[in-house]
């Protein structure tokens, strides 16, 4: 079978290497293209392009696939490559582009896409930040049939995972990278014998994740403990959480949520020592037991305390500060 692949990020680059070693043929890669990153912000290619590229599989980079578009010449080129490439089937994972409709209908088997939820829960941009922040108790893959419509295409496969109180966005992401990628393969098996069953998705229990914008990473500290610690390991790794205190900016990595807070306000030090600063929320105490200056490194609390003066009585920055 040849199969087209359309991703960029990581989560993209596992799929693609596990359609690579179960002998797929992959003749073309599409990914976005390359972006300034690091402190010296030189251009980089995305995790799908180095790996194509290592494993001489030829790239495409268009900034749009829209032949009406901004960058029509672009687009006819990708068409060209598409058409060169006969796909039987397209795999999509976190590419970053919509696919319009002459895409979706030029591989006989359609356009696949990995998906990192259980839909139609959490379609959308960033279903795993946003199942953390949720509280939600599972997660997992669909393999979904794309089509027009944002996350809305039938469903092929369907697997959950577990979510557990210590998981951030970064372990979680591993672990669905790993199913997705497992999925995706046997997917393609199945479309090549016929076996798949599409499935509608469920008019009930539609959510959306919202891209993450970095003014979401300031800590309200007036709710509740619960949610911020939430909150924490959702943007654990990027773009965590921020707060400042004596107007200088502060991150927050690690949390612990603990008792009542009392009459103190939201913000208020309760305490500062080696076993972490005690802080009151909204409704009960969030311990910080990692924080970062800017321009710092992340250290545990015992440590950040030698060379930041901490006080109780003292209170973080609310979020509008």
């Amino acid at each position: 079978m040849r199969v087209v692949f359309a991703g960029t990020p990581e989560f993209a680059r596992v799929a693609l290497e596990r359609l690579h070693a179960a002998g797929f043929e992959v003749p073309l890669v599409l990914t976005q293209p390359d972006r300034p990153a690091g402190r010296g912000m030189k251009l980089q290619a995305s995790p799908v392009k180095q790996f194509a590229l290592d494993h001489g599989i030829t790239v495409a980079q268009p900034r749009s696939l829209r032949l009406d578009g901004k960058f029509p010449d672009e687009a006819a080129a990708a068409r060209d490559a598409l058409q060169a490439a006969a796909p039987d089937a397209m795999v999509v994972a976190a590419y970053g582009l919509i696919l319009p409709q002459w895409v979706l209908d030029l591989p006989r088997l359609g356009c696949l896409n990995i998906h990192a939820s259980l839909l139609p829960r959490w379609r959308g941009a960033a279903p795993i930040h946003r199942a953390i922040e949720a509280g939600d108790a599972q997660t997992g893959v669909t393999i979904m049939q794309m089509d027009a419509g944002l996350d809305t295409g039938d469903m092929l496969l369907t697997e959950s995972l577990p979510i557990t109180g210590a998981d951030t966005t970064g372990a979680l992401h591993d672990r669905l990278a790993g199913l997705g990628g497992r999925m995706v393969v046997e997917a393609l098996e199945l479309a090549a014998c016929g076996g798949l069953r599409p499935r509608a998705q469920p008019a009930e229990g539609v959510t959306y994740a919202a891209k993450i914008d970095k003014a979401e990473a300031m800590i309200d500290w007036r709710q509740p403990a619960v949610t911020i610690e939430r909150r924490a390991r959702a943007f654990a790794p990027a773009p965590g959480l921020a707060t400042t205190l004596g107007g200088e900016a502060v991150k927050v990595w690690q949390v612990a949520v603990e008792g009542g807070a009392g009459a103190a306000a939201p913000g208020q030090i309760l305490s500062a020592g080696a076993d972490g600063i005690r802080v009151a929320t909204g409704d009960g105490v969030l311990n910080l037991l990692e924080l970062q200056r800017a321009g710092g490194r992340r250290l545990p609390a015992r440590e950040f305390l030698q060379g930041f003066v901490v006080a109780p009585g003292q209170t973080f920055g609310a979020a509008a500060d």
